[in-house]
């Protein structure tokens, strides 16, 4: 591990409170290489430079500690990646009993790497689409925490995770500077799936101008059975 990933990841993750133990910041280092090398033969992510990891992954995962309190919560990254944000919070919060969820199984093959490589316990791979298993008995509604990143507009987003949802559960929504109109908009559709908006969380990630929004969702109310919709609706017909 370099000197330079150590320190940016540390004084990154303690602003928003977070204190990393030497394993969890080596754990992170082992991740961000095993990203970057099987990025080479896969396309992960168009980040690789090692700062822009440290900034632009690791420490905008992280940033979900500023909204909420991590704690032993099951939770569920819908759409996620290369194991952005949910594979970073489980390193950062290993009582947390996290499902990594995405359609294209070839990445959750490489996150079962990275889990067994690193020893991380309670974690797991789910492979589908949201629209198929947010109807599924086993994972509706049953999640604390559901998380997604850089995953689709606002509107659909909420179709995908809500349904995973808990009553008095959260849906954190990761989102750029601009979205606070696509946010507003998609009220309606947050409603319609049992949910409401308790603030949207603006912060500038640090070391960078880079500004950022958390949109925080609570459960109210069960998610009607009527959703989510079949598989490709909410995407082509984004609810209002």
């Amino acid at each position: 591990m370099t000197e330079n990933f150590r320190e940016k990841v540390l004084k990154g993750a303690d602003c928003f409170g977070i204190e990393l133990t030497q394993l969890q910041t080596e754990q992170l280092y082992e991740y961000y290489r095993m990203l970057v090398e099987k990025n080479k033969v896969m396309n992960l992510t168009a980040i690789t430079e090692e700062d822009d990891v440290i900034t632009k992954h690791i420490i905008d995962s992280l940033s979900l500690a500023s909204c909420i309190r991590i704690t032993s919560q099951k939770m569920i990254d819908v759409g996620t990646g290369a194991g952005l944000p949910g594979m970073i919070l489980k390193i950062a919060f290993p009582q947390t009993e996290m499902t990594l969820f995405d359609s294209l199984k070839k990445r959750l093959v490489f996150l079962d790497e990275v889990s067994e490589r690193l020893g991380l316990e309670k974690t797991a791979t789910l492979h589908g689409r949201a629209e198929d298993l947010g109807r599924n008995e086993k994972y509706r509604e049953s999640f604390d925490i559901v998380v997604s990143r850089a995953v689709a507009n606002m509107n659909s987003l909420s179709e995908y995770c809500l349904p995973f949802v808990k009553k008095n559960g959260i849906f954190a929504a990761y989102k750029s500077a601009e979205s606070h109109e696509e946010i507003k908009n998609a009220l309606g559709a947050v409603k319609k799936l049992g949910g409401s908006l308790t603030e949207e969380n603006v912060f500038i990630l640090p070391g960078t101008e880079i500004e950022r929004r958390i949109a925080i969702i609570t459960k109210v109310k069960s998610t009607p059975a009527a959703y989510p919709r079949k598989a490709g609706t909410p995407s082509k017909d984004p609810l209002k």
